[in-house]
């Protein structure tokens, strides 16, 4: 599953997009290009040919440090860094480290931030499109949760459309060009739009059929923590791979009774397997209610739960 491209977008305030690119450039040993376009885009290119931007993006509520208190700030202090094409094992050492200088130059985030990873489509057919459509919408609440998603931030990133899922499973669509149709049904406005406003969801097509012809997962609050960028970027790279890979994928909704437990079955499943990914699944599980390691919170609670069945049952064991 590491093999796929994807691509990061981190909003941020706390620190100018200038004093971001000089941070930026320094630490990427880059050089830095003012476009002077309407996003203020400064440029970075580093010593690979790889073009990484710190750009303005007006949904963010800018603040800055003054002494110990949180300010108001101008709009200079919406910063979002957008990376080029990476790759998980030759980049995410660099993702991390970048993440840090920002961290300490001053950089922080509110509940106005997201980040946005973008994958790369150019193997994704309409069964894979479909199967991502639904294992995003059977896990709506179990991701809403495990993410903390801001209230703030909903209207950017909005659950699956359970009328849009379905329709997806009520027509099977076979091509690209029918998933396309559906996706924008109840839409109205020009497709080619780049703001068209089918693009809020945790799940954003629309990149996919009139952009970069990647998939957009918007769901993640941002943040200048290096561990949990990391994570954000396996689950995003996890359900790339298991929504190419599966032959199908339902869209009924998963067992929630204990919320950790059934996190750890999914995680595992789509390969958070091992000590690699032990923090990553750590930082997923944080705001979980119930036990990881048992179905029914607890050893005790297992054997209560299998005394309640045998006795339904007439006595008998099942």
């Amino acid at each position: 599953m590491f093999t796929k491209r994807f691509g990061l977008e981190i909003e941020f305030t706390g620190i100018t997009r200038t004093e971001a690119a000089e941070t930026a450039a320094h630490f990427l040993g880059g050089t830095i290009d003012t476009a002077g376009d309407y996003y203020d885009t400064h440029k970075i290119t580093a010593p690979d040919g790889r073009i990484w931007k710190i750009m303005y993006d007006g949904s963010l509520h800018c603040q800055k440090k003054e002494g110990r208190r949180t300010i108001s700030a101008d709009d200079s202090y919406s910063v979002e860094l957008v990376s080029p094409i990476l790759l998980y094992r030759e980049d995410i050492n660099r993702v991390q480290a970048l993440a840090r200088r920002l961290r300490k130059a001053g950089g922080f985030v509110n509940k106005s931030c997201g980040i946005h990873i973008h994958l790369d489509g150019s193997n994704h057919t309409p069964r894979s499109i479909r199967n991502f459509i639904n294992i995003i919408y059977a896990h709506n609440d179990l991701l809403y949760k495990s993410l903390q998603i801001m209230p703030e931030r909903v209207r950017y990133c909005k659950k699956m459309d359970a009328i849009l899922v379905e329709r997806m499973n009520e027509v099977k669509p076979k091509t690209l060009e029918q998933i396309e149709s559906i996706w924008y049904e109840n839409y109205t406005g020009n497709r080619n739009g780049h703001y068209h406003t089918s693009r809020y969801h945790f799940l954003n097509l629309h990149s996919f059929f009139h952009g970069n012809h990647t998939v957009e997962l918007r769901g993640f609050n941002s943040t200048l923590h290096a561990g949990k960028i990391r994570a954000y970027i396996v689950l995003a790279l996890a359900l790339n791979h298991q929504a190419l890979t599966q032959k199908s994928a339902s869209y009924r909704k998963v067992q929630e009774e204990n919320e950790k437990f059934a996190m750890r079955v999914w995680l595992n499943r789509i390969g958070f397997i091992g000590d690699e990914f032990k923090s990553c699944r750590e930082h997923l599980y944080q705001h979980l209610s119930g036990n990881a390691a048992w179905r029914y919170g607890s050893r005790e609670n297992v054997r209560s739960h299998i005394n309640t069945r045998n006795t339904q049952n007439g006595g008998q064991n099942i």
